[in-house]
């Protein structure tokens, strides 16, 4: 563990200076690995590669003005970061009372081609909810 600890160090630097350069990119991309001159970044999709390809000059210059001898920048587009998984949503309930209240509202409204759809929507509503076990 001893060992390998410089190297991590080294990364973290490397890292840390390849996003004080590019920001905005950077934030997506992570270095894989730095040996002889070659930099492999990591990048999540083809577009932030394509869009990352643009900066590499820029990069590789401020690179070497901060003291790191980089000779060759690569590019690998792979998934760095499990997807994340979605909560399941909640099931919407209305309470006893709030069913009812659409029941009388239905039965209140005016019979007329206007509220024609909007009796039905309110009654089929009520029937739906009513049908449910947890009702």
């Amino acid at each position: 563990m001893a060992a390998l600890l410089p190297a991590v160090e080294r990364m973290a630097a490397l890292q840390k200076d390849c996003a004080a350069t590019l920001p905005s990119m950077f934030s997506l991309c992570e270095i894989l690995a730095f040996e002889e001159g070659n930099l492999l970044l990591s990048t999540p999709s083809s577009a932030v590669a394509a869009k990352l390809k643009q900066q590499l000059p820029k990069l590789q210059d401020a690179l070497l003005k901060r003291g790191w001898h980089v000779t060759n920048i690569k590019l690998r587009v792979q998934m760095m970061k499990a997807a994340e998984i979605k909560e399941q949503m909640r099931a919407l309930t209305l309470p006893p009372t709030a069913v009812t209240a659409f029941e009388e509202l239905s039965k209140s409204l005016e019979q007329s081609k206007q509220n024609d759809s909007l009796i039905q929507a309110l009654q089929l509503l009520v029937q739906r909810r009513r049908d449910r076990p947890d009702y």
